[in-house]
């Protein structure tokens, strides 16, 4: 079998199911970046900025369309410092909302046996699975704290900051529980203290509607969302599958020449 290819030199043909006619090709956004290539106004550009003669006006537009192209693009490394950002946000809320869970906080009977031989049962909070949950919540705390930390985009350094501030202005209540607030913005665990701590606290900071555990979670889908929102400008493609801002500018240069 055999395949017969027609040579063409118009590649538009290409691109024939985005749209018919001119209207088709300059609306479309995947055709930009190749339509100022092609009909040269990118070089003019590059000459513009770059040209000593150029008019300050000329050269303003220059660099704020190159600033503005360049900086959606996102290298590899900072691709990878983003999706970072998503998944320990991800990570922190699913433990949040764990520790939202009103299963956890229900007492159970426990059998205590006595020196006597006898045994009395009461009702009591399984205190290790707490533990255990809080302590998957100070990790995953954690990890946000750094993966934000490693990135430059304002929005994502404002949320973790008010996530860090909410810790802040409860760290008091937190130390009481063996949490302890550090100079990074981090948080420690201490089993021991917190295996002896009365567990109403506990449940009174992380479980009540408000809470401490509350905002944190609230605060992480905040952190996640702006990740998500710089990785979609960022890459090539959006959630949607249309094609971003880094290819509308393209076709727009010609104008200032």
């Amino acid at each position: 079998m055999s395949i017969n290819i027609q040579a063409k030199s118009d590649v538009s043909y290409l691109f024939s199911s985005l749209g018919s006619g001119a209207a088709g090709v300059a609306g479309s956004n995947l055709l930009a970046d190749y339509a100022s290539i092609k009909n040269g106004s990118y070089a003019k550009l590059m000459k513009a900025y770059y040209s000593e003669n150029a008019s300050d006006t000329v050269k303003s537009v220059a660099k704020s369309s190159k600033d503005s192209v360049s900086g959606n693009y996102l290298s590899k490394e900072e691709s990878g410092k983003y999706a970072q950002v998503q998944t320990t946000s991800d990570a922190l809320k699913e433990a949040a909302d764990a520790l939202l869970d009103k299963s956890l906080f229900e007492q159970k009977a426990v059998t205590v046996k006595n020196d006597d031989g006898t045994e009395t049962v009461s009702k009591a909070y399984d205190t290790e699975k707490i533990y255990k949950a809080v302590d998957s919540f100070v990790s995953n705390y954690n990890s946000v704290v750094k993966a934000a930390a490693e990135t430059e985009d304002a929005s994502i350094s404002r949320r973790a900051s008010n996530m860090v501030n909410t810790s802040l202005s409860n760290s008091k209540a937190l130390s009481s529980l063996g949490i302890t607030f550090g100079e990074d913005g981090t948080l420690s665990l201490n089993k021991d203290t917190f295996m002896k701590a009365d567990m109403t606290k506990v449940k009174s900071l992380f479980y009540e509607n408000g809470s401490y555990g509350y905002q944190v979670s609230a605060q992480a889908s905040l952190i996640n969302y702006a990740a998500d929102n710089v990785i979609n400008k960022g890459n090539t493609y959006t959630v949607n599958g249309s094609y971003t801002a880094n290819f509308s500018n393209g076709n727009l240069f010609s104008t200032y020449f």
